[in-house]
């Protein structure tokens, strides 16, 4: 039914204000909310009444008192629901179960062979289940499942393109949502990685206004935040910079092109040169990095080749954009003893002086749980802006 403007609707939007303004200011006073979203003391004493009765808001006790009488503070319910966020990787799937808080309180990962689209889509429908199963009870269950792909998606949560699974027009959110009745959100994997950095990561990226999240996996995605959103570009496709071009004869991609960053500096660029020159038949990034840190110089010097590389590319990031943080994220985040200083060296060498006289370039301090934090912010987001959760009354 089409909403018009009449009351009922101002007051919808005014108790989505309100909750919003609670989630990220609480502990906070009904007195203070009035304050900070311009609404009367009785209206937001009734909206924080229907909150507290929906299982969204609690009272904790008196707060600080300014000189009459000490207010109640209220507090955002963050177990009234939990959300599940899934990194989709090339041959991994990781998992998380967060409260609303984004908080984690579960965790499932792993292995897939990429042997089918089914087979890949029934292993992450299995770590989901996995994840729902460990849910502890809640006024509204699981709200949401956010997916981060290594690929193109588009508003209808189809899988466009993702290279390196070998995915193409592949219904991704409707096949899970048909399969557990749960709403779904699918993006990009540094999309969300960057939201993740941007909210979760407060010795790095939080607060950020300009910010670029690069995710190393088998390839080399970027997520951009400017003025504090995810920029997404006029069809929503931005941030594939794996794909700059950075040799102009250099080696086939699989997105079609040739010279590709990523078939310099990510993770299949890594495996490919250590294959070449050591021995061992089963060699993996795990074993590289144990290999590195028990002070193997073969393999040190394949991490400095690879920062060396990354460097590259993070010069036409510096120079396009003029971020004033770049963060590094993925598995390759535990070689930045290795890497950052021929990184450093090529950025200073070959960059503009201006764009990065104030940028810093870090190293991701939540690991790989960037991306499957950014998912479930996603999918919690999303919750919140339905109007069966924040808005009815």
């Amino acid at each position: 039914m089409k909403q018009t403007g009449d009351l009922n609707l101002v007051k919808k939007i005014n108790k989505s204000i309100v909750l919003d303004r609670i989630r990220h200011d609480s502990p906070v006073s009904r007195a203070r909310l009035a304050e900070l979203t311009g609404l009367t003391k009785a209206t937001v004493s009734s909206l924080v009444g229907e909150l507290i009765e929906s299982g969204l808001v609690d009272e904790i006790g008196a707060g600080e008192s300014s000189g009459g009488r000490k207010p109640v503070m209220l507090l955002f319910n963050g177990t009234a629901g939990y959300a599940v966020g899934i990194d989709l990787g090339v041959d991994y799937i990781l998992g998380v179960l967060t409260d609303l808080n984004g908080v984690i309180v579960e965790q499932h990962t792993m292995k897939h062979s990429n042997a089918s689209v089914d087979a890949v889509i029934g292993d992450v429908i299995h770590s989901i289940r996995e994840l729902i199963g460990r849910a502890p009870q809640s006024t509204y269950g699981i709200v949401g499942i956010g997916i981060g792909i290594p690929g193109i998606s588009d508003e209808q949560g189809n899988v466009l393109f993702a290279p390196n699974l070998g995915w193409e027009n592949v219904p991704l959110q409707q096949r899970i949502e048909s399969e557990l009745g749960i709403p779904v959100v699918i993006d990009n994997e540094a999309n969300a990685g960057a939201v993740g950095e941007q909210q979760f990561d407060a010795g790095v990226g939080q607060n950020a206004s300009y910010l670029v999240y690069v995710s190393i996996g088998s390839g080399i995605g970027t997520g951009i935040i400017i003025r504090g959103e995810l920029f997404r570009g006029s069809s929503g496709f931005s941030g594939e910079l794996g794909h700059v071009t950075i040799e102009q004869n250099g080696k086939p991609c699989r997105c079609g092109s040739s010279g590709c960053w990523e078939l310099y500096a990510s993770e299949s660029a890594l495996l490919e040169k250590a294959r070449a020159v050591l021995p061992e038949d089963d060699v993996d990034i795990e074993a590289l990095l144990r290999r590195a840190g028990d002070g193997d110089k073969r393999v040190i010097e394949l991490f400095e080749q690879l920062g060396r590389s990354l460097g590259v590319g993070l010069v036409n990031i510096i120079n396009a954009f003029n971020p004033e943080l770049i963060v590094i994220g993925g598995r390759l985040a535990e070689a930045e003893s290795w890497m950052l200083g021929p990184l450093t060296e090529v950025m200073e060498r070959r960059s503009m002086p201006f764009p990065r006289a104030k940028l810093r370039v870090q190293f991701s301090g939540l690991g790989m749980k960037s991306t499957v934090l950014g998912a479930c912010s996603l999918a919690i987001a999303k919750f919140f802006a339905s109007t069966k959760v924040s808005v009815e009354g």
